[in-house]
């Protein structure tokens, strides 16, 4: 709907149902699953995860309500559509940055660490809850539906996800050096111990992906209403519902329960819905025989 103070259009498009309902289904079916196995396995640090799952499926119900608004959409499904659908990425951010850390416990691999253990994960999630508040403010000065306080949310919001790309980027750098370091040390027992590394590549693919959804939204938001992108509903589907929908999946095939489990015992992860009981106490074992100095 045209704003009534400047004629403001809050779509250059009329928002296609197909394309809304298709995400909805897919993302709850995931987020579903994943509570599944969230419940199962009690990997709590995937309750923001989870969260960012069902922040995509109502962000797609508000798309799809919007398409049966056109062209006189209401600010209620627009707010819910562009809010939801944004900071839901950051949710998924955090939940990866938590695993991280339960990894390097796992393998007993903090001297190959670039930050240490106890600041890894606090640094990262710090970064990534102010990204998410900036991203909330700017979509809550939004809400006024004027031109002007639009326009300014999304100065804002451009800021938040400026915010996440560098954390992200530096969560990357950190992770590939420690995946490095870890490789070269051909005396740590880790190697062979447990599969850690299954776990640090699907973290690297999850990751490499919400970077690029996260450039693409920098360059939507610094284009402004009038850009290309944001006048093509077609660069959302392909750069942020897809992308997002292959992180979900790809999580609940290489569940992050298993590193948690390897260490303190419980459910697994098999096959996305069958659960598989271990017991842990992996990383003591590494770390006794590291000091009694035997052999890998």
């Amino acid at each position: 709907m045209a704003d009534s103070e400047s004629d403001f259009e809050f779509y250059h498009y009329d928002p296609t149902m197909v394309g809304a309902v298709i995400f909805i289904i897919l993302f709850f079916t995931t987020t579903t699953l994943h509570s599944y196995q969230l419940l199962r396995t009690q990997v709590w640090f995937m309750i923001p995860f989870v969260i960012g799952g069902f922040f995509e499926s109502i962000g797609y119900i508000g798309r799809a309500i919007s398409h049966t608004q056109s062209p006189d959409w209401a600010l209620g499904p627009y707010l819910i559509q562009t809010l939801l659908v944004l900071v839901a990425p950051a949710l998924f951010a955090a939940s990866i940055y938590m695993e991280l850390g339960r990894i390097v416990i796992l393998v007993d691999g903090e001297s190959h660490i670039l930050i240490k253990k106890k600041w890894l994960t606090k640094i990262f999630v710090c970064g990534d809850v102010l990204s998410f508040f900036m991203q909330g403010a700017g979509g809550g000065i939004q809400a006024s539906g004027t031109a002007s306080a639009l326009s300014t949310g999304t100065h804002i919001i451009t800021g938040g996800l400026f915010v996440q790309v560098f954390f992200f980027a530096c969560f990357i750098t950190v992770a590939v050096h420690f995946d490095r370091a870890m490789t070269k040390d051909h005396t740590h027992r880790a190697q062979l111990a447990v599969p850690w590394r299954k776990h640090l590549i699907a973290m690297y693919i999850v990751s490499v992906l919400i970077m690029i959804r996260s450039v693409f939204r920098v360059v939507e938001y610094i284009q402004g209403f009038s850009g290309y992108l944001l006048s093509h509903e077609v660069y959302l589907y392909v750069f942020d519902s897809v992308l997002m929908f292959a992180v979900m999946v790809i999580l609940n095939v290489v569940h992050p329960s298993e590193v948690v489990a390897l260490t303190n015992g419980g459910n697994v992860v098999k096959n996305g819905w069958k659960m598989e009981k271990i017991t842990g106490n992996h990383q003591r074992v590494m770390s006794d025989n590291s000091r009694d100095g035997m052999a890998p």
